[in-house]
């Protein structure tokens, strides 16, 4: 099968090798595996920090948003059948999606949205899995409750932000307040519900402060949250809640003890990695979100379509990751 894959870690994008075309056999499904045909995929900056961090001894393949069709099953598999058509985030353990086929386990896949393409779809799972795994099982809210809460949203209109805010406006009856700094995020921040938009280039306690708003509750802080740390213990109400995606290089938790605030670490993979007996909610969030998107409720965040899965794609989407200034998901389609 074709497969896409880096042999040296760190090489910057330019360089040919940083990424290359390659043939890989094809995979045979384990007992509760789905085999996949990879119709579409997209590119997060998780892909981007592996490639830079993570050495190997042999080629690997990256990627960690699937959309396609389901064309072995293992023996175990009950939610699957051959012809399905699916939507996940794979686990980090295993080999990535820039591939033909690709093996994911059947307790971490949904299927894909009847109303969307491949590409559409491909753009959902990793974020839609971070941002509800975020919202209900760290921040620990309820589908409609919160009515007395406050959720801040460090950093709403990038990939997670986009499908938390809608999340959290459509399914909860909490105040979302989004931070964005330019005027077309801001707009889009809003476009997804959020009451209010501030901007994360000032100081945000003066700025909810204005909006009348004393204190928040909850924090999902999703980007540069050392840069932001104590402005959001300034901004939590006494036994709030702050959730990170991120990867700040230090963070001292001693400042939350006197409020009684409470410090919630998500990453969509730990299930997966650690084969949790809980591993199936993931499926089970998918499917509400497959759901949600086909009534109307949420929406796709793909951002660009960056053409056929090949190495040349996938370096310019990782390229303009690393930039910093990418807006959307990044989707490629086809082999």
């Amino acid at each position: 099968m074709k497969a896409i894959v880096y042999t040296q870690k760190g090489l910057p994008i330019e360089d040919p090798h940083s990424l290359f075309d390659t043939d890989l056999p094809k995979p045979a499904p384990g007992p509760r595996d789905l085999l996949v045909a990879v119709k579409a995929i997209s590119v997060n900056p998780v892909d981007t920090k592996v490639r830079a961090r993570a050495a190997v001894t042999e080629p690997r393949v990256l990627g960690w948003d699937v959309a396609g069709v389901v064309t072995e099953v293992g023996p175990q598999v009950t939610l699957f059948k051959p012809g399905d058509e699916v939507f996940y985030a794979g686990a980090i353990t295993r080999p990535g999606c820039y591939s033909e086929f690709h093996l994911v386990d059947e307790r971490i896949a949904g299927h894909k949205p009847a109303s969307l393409g491949f590409a559409d779809a491909a753009a959902l799972p990793l974020t839609s899995v971070t941002a509800g795994e975020l919202l209900f099982d760290r921040l620990g809210d309820k589908e409609k409750g919160g009515e007395n809460d406050i959720l801040l949203i460090i950093g709403a209109g990038g990939g997670v932000g986009s499908i938390l805010t809608q999340l959290a406006r459509q399914l909860t009856a909490m105040t979302i307040v989004g931070t964005a700094s330019r005027p077309e995020t801001r707009e889009w921040v809003s476009s997804l519900g959020a009451h209010h938009v501030i901007d994360h280039s000032r100081n945000l306690v003066e700025q909810l402060h204005a909006l009348g708003i004393k204190n928040v509750t909850h924090v999902a802080s999703l980007t540069h949250t050392d840069s932001y740390y104590p402005q959001l213990i300034e901004a939590l109400a006494p036994q709030g809640r702050l959730a990170l995606i991120d990867d700040p290089a230090t963070l001292d938790a001693m400042p939350l003890k006197a409020k009684s605030l409470s410090l919630h670490w998500e990453l969509m993979f730990t299930r997966s990695t650690f084969q949790t007996a809980d591993m199936i909610e993931q499926h089970h969030l998918l499917e509400r979100i497959s759901s949600l998107v086909d009534n109307g409720t949420l929406k796709t965040t793909l951002g660009q379509h960056f053409g056929v899965i090949n190495a040349a794609n996938l370096r310019r989407a990782h390229a303009l990751i690393e930039s910093g200034k990418s807006r959307g998901k990044l989707v490629l389609e086809g082999f």
